[in-house]
């Protein structure tokens, strides 16, 4: 089985564009230092995905993928409400590894920005590109993305982190999902650990199973890709550990569908060849 991360962060604090994690101490200290593909438990393949809104870090990203073969893609940042969008895009695209954008829109206060503010032909341009669409979203944001999904149903779209589903009630969280599931979307099996209480992550296996069992009825396996997140994933577990328990969660799948989840599916979405 070829297994493709196709969810991880490479980052260099020098560099002073990673406003969220700025600060000493609290519970970003583990991961509040350099990471480079060096140091990725596995090395590749995988697809680095920006995590900071600006140009230059996606061009960094672009730059790391040059010399370290295991960046077989790069999810990278540009501004949709900016005039020079499409040339941004445009630019970038020129390199084949850009494989696409993410809005960090978790940290934008404005709920329905993506309907607001995006250009038009910035949204043209990235499917006329061939270029995909990460939504960083929470619960908050699910009928927002519904609605941009049928404004753009052109444009291949992913669900970063299944929308980072929280203890407690998810009923609002169930209903976001499976209506976007209904429209053809993909979901990011990635990012779920750190979104867990101190109490079920004692037992991740038994909070997880319901959520991953959600997930595989409304997207099924062609439509889930898995990610380790690494290395926001330090926080509350290892990459190993999150292997293992990817394998406990999705234990009734054929082989067949495994492959597909673990590297298949991100290999045909962001249109990769390890």
């Amino acid at each position: 089985m070829q297994r493709l991360d196709a969810h991880c962060h490479f980052w260099r604090l020098d560099r002073a564009d990673y406003g969220w994690l700025e600060g000493e101490g609290g519970p970003l200290h583990p991961i509040r230092r350099d990471f480079d593909p060096n140091d990725h438990p596995k090395g590749g393949p995988v697809i680095a995905v920006q995590a900071a809104p600006t140009l230059a870090e996606t061009d960094h990203l672009l730059s790391l993928a040059k010399t370290h073969p295991g960046i077989v893609g790069v999810v990278g940042w540009v501004d949709l409400s900016s005039g020079s969008a499409v040339a941004d895009l445009e630019l970038r695209a020129q390199d084949t590894r850009f494989r696409g954008i993410r809005p960090m829109l978790q940290d934008i206060a404005q709920t329905d920005w993506l309907i607001t503010s995006p250009r038009a032909d910035a949204l043209d341009a990235l499917a006329r590109l061939g270029l995909t669409f990460d939504a960083l979203v929470t619960e908050r944001h699910l009928p927002v993305l519904s609605r941009f999904v049928r404004q753009n149903p052109a444009l291949p779209m992913v669900i970063d982190h299944a929308a980072k589903p929280q203890p407690g009630d998810k009923s609002g969280w169930e209903r976001g999902m499976k209506d976007l599931a209904a429209q053809g979307l993909h979901c990011k099996l990635s990012g779920l650990l750190t979104e867990l209480s101190a109490d079920e992550l004692r037992d991740p296996s038994a909070a997880l199973m319901p959520i991953v069992e959600h997930l595989l009825d409304w997207f099924g396996p062609s439509r889930l890709i898995w990610g380790s997140d690494w290395p926001v994933l330090n926080l509350a577990g290892d990459y190993e550990a999150w292997l293992e328990l990817t394998e406990t969660l999705l234990e009734g799948l054929t082989n067949e569908e495994r492959a597909a989840v673990m590297g298949g599916n991100a290999m045909r979405f962001y249109g990769v060849k390890p």
